[in-house]
């Protein structure tokens, strides 16, 4: 007998490795934001120096760091919960909250997020979009195309925690312990 996880299991896992890594590296960006700003802020009002595109590219790693690294923190459980009841519920009951949540509010709106704004991302690829200031950068489509990255995430993300509550759920593997308070 091997000791392998089930396909589906191993899947969300390997899922879960994914968003983790991709996670981490976003979260890595806070240290650019921290620099970069200080040397915009030193360089404009210190030296009088404008530095757009350093400030454009501040703006592209905030949105990788929040859009990026969202996938991880709701596999983290970081996310923002109203648990007044869930925080009670068992293990298994909780599985059950996490499938309907995903299937009726993640999935659709991620699917929503997707097909509204990939028009929005197409045009700008179309044109190889740039900034509109002088001494901006020239990637503005790669900027716009962080939103279908976030959706890209979350779903992978929805469809792992959708595998591992139904094994929870079906009682083939152990729910995680209920924190209380």
């Amino acid at each position: 007998m091997s000791n392998r996880p089930p396909p589906l299991l191993g899947l969300a896992r390997l899922l879960d490795a994914i968003n983790a890594g991709f996670g981490k590296a976003c979260a890595w960006l806070t240290l650019f934001l921290v620099i970069g700003t200080a040397t915009v802020v030193v360089l404009r009002y210190g030296f009088g120096i404008g530095a757009t595109a350093l400030q454009e590219a501040v703006l592209y790693a905030h949105a990788l760091v929040f859009m990026g690294a969202a996938a991880w923190v709701l596999q983290c459980d970081g996310h923002v919960r109203v648990d007044i009841f869930y925080q009670k519920f068992s293990g298994r009951r909780q599985a059950l909250v996490e499938i309907l949540g995903n299937l009726l509010f993640l999935l659709p709106v991620c699917l929503f997020l997707g097909w509204s704004s990939w028009d929005y991302v197409g045009n700008s690829w179309a044109t190889l979009e740039g900034s509109s200031e002088s001494g901006g950068l020239k990637f503005v489509y790669l900027q716009k195309s962080i939103i279908l990255v976030l959706v890209f995430c979350l779903v992978l993300q929805g469809i792992s925690n959708l595998i591992k509550s139904a094994y929870i759920l079906a009682g083939r593997l152990p729910a995680p312990e209920v924190k209380h308070g």
